[in-house]
């Protein structure tokens, strides 16, 4: 039996497409990775905005108790001891609802950092999604040229295989 002559350009289809499957992988990986903190993030926004919300009805009852108070206090004489007692718990509410606002605010802070990190995880994900979808193609038609051993097949790889490791160095350094 005669040995089939190798042609060197298979060697480079064999290397490019070693490359652009470590690259899929790759992109599969951190994809995976940043729609996971994606989630985890947006999980805990949540868990802060509810926080709020329960901050905001805690809030919300004291205002009601200070409105309470101040119409009851009305009804009594000014030199009265017990007015003297509903001024200090008007003053008592009135501080924690301060304080309540200011706990709201911080929350707030925490909440809107928290949907910044799910939005700049979602922004590295979608183009390594992309770039799984390119990359396979691209290794398909080099496994195809390889099989057929049909130079133009792998030429037309090329292109669609560059389009995937720019997408896939898009996840990294978010430049589109």
């Amino acid at each position: 039996m005669a040995e089939e002559k190798k042609e060197p350009w298979l060697n480079q289809m064999a290397l490019a497409t070693v490359i652009l499957a470590v690259c899929a992988t790759l992109s599969t990986f951190k994809g995976g990775s940043y729609s996971t903190q994606s989630v985890i993030n947006q999980t805990l926004a949540s868990d802060q905005w509810a926080f709020y919300q329960a901050k905001s009805t805690k809030q919300h009852l004291h205002e009601l108790q200070v409105a309470q108070f101040q119409l009851q206090s009305m009804a009594l004489p000014p030199d009265s001891p017990i007015a003297n007692a509903y001024a200090k718990k008007i003053q008592d509410y009135q501080a924690k609802v301060a304080r309540y606002e200011q706990e709201k605010k911080e929350i707030e802070v925490k909440a809107r950092e928290l949907e910044n990190e799910r939005d700049d995880a979602k922004r590295h994900n979608k183009p390594f999604g992309i770039a799984v979808m390119f990359l396979q193609v691209a290794i398909l038609l080099n496994s195809i040229a390889g099989l057929m051993k049909v130079k133009k097949i792998w030429w037309c790889s090329i292109p669609v295989g560059l389009v995937g490791i720019g997408f896939f160095a898009n996840g990294f350094l978010g430049f589109v």
